[in-house]
């Protein structure tokens, strides 16, 4: 990607010349923790306490339903979604590791793909150590492949055991993976890993050897300083999901602190299960107004949340030097965001009126590696009655699924 005045510009020999005059061309947005799939269950079980969620509800459905089929109609769906939302880059987390890389593929979507590891077995794998083997399997076949990079990912310490966190920081440097897990997201987790241990959950997984730059740390939810310091110190990046933590009545993550700590934050939107849309442009002015609620105005601002939309996601997945920036020398992983509409006049600071003022209907162009994948909302590779057909048809079975148990 070249970053050229004008009337340069102008001058270069071009396949195809775009003129925006009323847009703000921003780096594309980094998804740093969802879990694409599960936009098929988007509604299928709102406003209930996350475990009774998780246990009653989300469970037992995707032991009913998850497989190859699901995951990569889910995922497709998402990216979908995603790439009208300004998202270029995600970290995802699901099972089924290789239906996401042929979703991404077919999306164009730069994708990290987080393989799934727990003890408990499910239709893709029966134990942690299979889970594992299948990981390092997958990323093997896919290794070098274009936007395609995989990652492993321990679900959390309440479902994964001592023992196999000690194999995967083996692995992790063995392979040189990054790791995605979720970590202090509610504080029956934190009572939980107390009477278990003795120690909090980051307390337990320090002592494990497990905290790194590798880690991309999900929600860290309820954090005291001396967690805030640890997070700083141990280069852990950590994936905000504000709306998420709020429907699911995890709580407020202590943003604003760990910013100020120097610990890297970036934003997730979770799955569509629990948030209910994939949208990090909501999350990021929702990141910035929840850091102020606390009586401080200046504790996250507009600037600030625009970059854990970019560039700190991009730090966190180790390719700040390929994305999150517009700079000479990038790939063109690129949206367009029209500022010339009713709700965003007039225009007096763009990345405020972005972050504040704006919604993600206003993004009308996305390029990836320099692909041009949305021109004017319609997608250049996907169908979208396709798409929602398609999703129809699942709605059809999971409700009837729900019927025959």
């Amino acid at each position: 990607m070249a970053v050229l005045p004008q009337k340069e510009a102008r001058q270069m020999r071009a396949a195809q010349v775009v003129d925006l005059p009323e847009h703000a061309l921003l780096p594309g947005f980094i998804n740093l923790h969802t879990h694409i799939a599960m936009t098929l269950l988007r509604g299928f079980a709102d406003d209930l306490p996350l475990m009774e969620w998780l246990q009653n509800h989300i469970w037992p459905a995707e032991a009913r339903l998850v497989g190859d089929a699901f995951v990569h109609d889910g995922t497709l769906l998402g990216m979908a979604e995603m790439l009208r939302g300004g998202i270029t880059c995600v970290n995802d987390m699901y099972y089924f590791p290789e239906a996401i890389a042929r979703a991404a593929a077919a999306s164009g979507m730069r994708t990290f793909i987080g393989c799934v590891i727990t003890e408990f077995p499910s239709a893709y794998a029966q134990n942690a150590q299979e889970y594992l083997e299948k990981a390092t399997e997958v990323r093997r076949k896919f290794y070098g492949k274009e936007r395609i990079s995989l990652v492993l990912a321990p679900h959390a310490p309440y479902t994964v055991k001592e023992e196999t966190f000690r194999k995967i920081v083996v692995l992790a440097e063995h392979e040189n993976f990054l790791i995605h897990c979720h970590i202090h997201e509610t504080e029956n987790e934190i009572r939980q890993s107390v009477q278990a241990t003795g120690m909090r959950p980051l307390a337990a997984l320090e002592q494990l050897g497990f905290l790194s730059p590798r880690v991309t740390a999900a929600h860290m939810t309820h954090l005291i300083d001396e967690e805030i310091a640890l997070t700083a110190q141990r280069g852990i990046s950590v994936a905000h999901n504000p709306r998420s933590n709020m429907k699911l009545g995890s709580g407020i993550a202590p943003i604003a602190k760990l910013l100020q700590a120097g610990a890297n934050v970036g934003l997730g939107t979770d799955g569509a299960a629990s948030n209910n849309s994939l949208d990090i442009l909501a999350d990021a002015r929702l990141a910035a107004l929840l850091a102020k609620v606390n009586g401080s105005p200046t504790a996250v601002s507009a600037a600030e949340a625009l970059r854990m939309a970019t560039i700190n996601g991009a730090k966190a997945l180790g390719i700040a030097d390929q994305v999150g920036s517009i700079e000479t020398g990038k790939q063109a992983d690129i949206i367009a965001v029209d500022l010339g509409t009713i709700e965003a006049a007039p225009v007096f600071d763009p990345v405020s009126q972005i972050v504040y003022a704006t919604n993600r209907e206003q993004i009308t162009h996305v390029w990836i590696a320099g692909e041009h994948l949305l021109k004017e909302r319609r997608f250049a590779r996907l169908n979208e009655s396709e798409l929602v057909g398609m999703a129809e048809q699942w709605r059809a079975e999971i409700r009837d699924s729900g019927r025959n148990v």
